[in-house]
């Protein structure tokens, strides 16, 4: 699996979060980008700091919580051979459920996370091990696994949820734009698109 353009381990720190919430969808409105989340193990964190940030209708299209694995199955297509042979905490099983997302939105740009946030684990797979994943239009699907360590269940999920933003954020860079929205209207502040969006 390759972790090409993707950026380097993280840091666990909560702050991160709004921080580059606020980055991604500045970066992904300025590039007339939409994205999307499927998450396991972050339980939809990952779309909840999104939608934290005022604005995030810009940018944001869906949200997939895909905690069991007859969800990802039916929600983003997994394969179940690929839940069996690899197991939900899997670069695998990221690569499908970010292809799924994407495929089953209007985003340009999908993460997955999938991992163990404790308590527990094993010594093939510890707590604290989490997989990514990253599908764009255009563009190959890229994966990472990450091992934050045992650092509590909070935590790791936080962590996580840094790491995924921190993801969508450098995937935009690659992501083609849209040629559908490449000139509409920017964004009005102070409520909306000038173009009569809501902003949520």
């Amino acid at each position: 699996m390759s972790d090409a353009h993707l950026p380097a381990d993280p840091r666990p720190d909560a702050e991160i979060a709004v921080v580059s919430a606020e980055t991604l969808l500045d970066k992904a409105r300025a590039r007339g980008l939409r994205v999307a989340t499927a998450e396991s193990c972050t339980g939809g964190l990952v779309a909840g700091a999104i939608t934290e940030i005022v604005g995030a209708s810009d940018v944001f299209d869906r949200g997939f919580v895909t905690y069991s694995n007859a969800a990802k199955r039916q929600m983003l297509g997994v394969r179940r051979e690929s839940l069996e042979t690899h197991g939900a905490v899997s670069e695998q099983v990221a690569r499908e459920m970010a292809d799924g997302a994407l495929a089953r939105s209007e985003a340009d740009l999908a993460v997955s996370v999938t991992g163990i946030a404790g308590p527990g684990g094993s010594e093939r797979k510890p707590e604290g091990r989490v997989c990514f994943g990253v599908a764009r239009r255009g563009h190959l699907t890229v994966t990472k696994t990450v091992d934050f360590g045992a650092l509590g269940r909070v935590a790791v999920r936080q962590s996580a949820v840094n790491h995924a933003l921190e993801l969508l954020i450098a995937g935009l860079d690659e992501a083609r734009p849209p040629r559908d929205r490449l000139n509409r209207p920017a964004p009005d502040r102070t409520g909306g698109t000038s173009g009569g969006g809501t902003t949520v």
